[in-house]
């Protein structure tokens, strides 16, 4: 059975961790940008160093740079039965050419599932988070204006996608394990 499916939601809300498990109880790869773009941040690469200003700010890095990295990582070989996408699409921009990069190989999202959280808890744990891990783009000011920005721009696709009838909204909040089986339950 092939699943591919988004994880959506402010940041915060649990769906880096939510991606892991999924990806190990449904077997398909969790595709996180936050980890891409990471990942050349700390290897100091030219789209790393542009996309660190970008996040830094609290600020989405260009749909342009995301769109062709994500592309470039549905074609390999692992995501060809499904996959979980965790932090894209961001935009409605970007669902349309996330439509037409599956669209080219005969496939399509069958699912999307809406992470909900509590502002306050997000801010919490996000700032819990800075600390244990040292991130730079984790400063409460920050946090706070990555939650707005996720309103104004994030947010509305949840009705692309519930007009879709692929929307799922999960409570993201409460033991890892009980989200988990929320989820899960609500996909099957």
């Amino acid at each position: 059975m092939s699943s591919r499916i988004i994880l959506i939601g402010p940041p915060g809300a649990g769906k880096g961790t939510q991606a892991a498990r999924l990806s190990e109880a449904l077997n398909v790869p969790a595709i996180s940008t936050g980890d891409i773009f990471r990942a050349n941040v700390k290897g100091e690469t030219e789209l790393g160093n542009l996309a660190k200003r970008y996040m830094d700010a609290g600020e989405y890095v260009p749909d342009e740079v995301t769109n062709s990295m994500v592309a470039d990582r549905l074609g390999q070989h692992d995501a060809a039965e499904g996959f979980l996408l965790d932090g894209y699409p961001r935009t409605s921009a970007q669902v349309d050419e996330l439509d037409r990069i599956l669209a080219a190989e005969g496939h399509e999202i069958e699912q999307v599932v809406e992470l909900t959280a509590d502002v306050d808890e997000v801010v919490a744990r996000l700032l819990a988070r800075a600390q244990t891990e040292g991130r730079s783009d984790d400063s409460e000011d920050v946090i706070r204006h990555r939650l707005d920005v996720y309103a104004e721009q994030t947010q509305p696709l949840t009705d692309i996608y519930r007009e879709r009838g692929l929307l799922r909204q999960v409570d993201g909040l409460g033991e890892v394990a009980e989200i988990t089986d929320r989820i899960l339950d609500s996909i099957r």
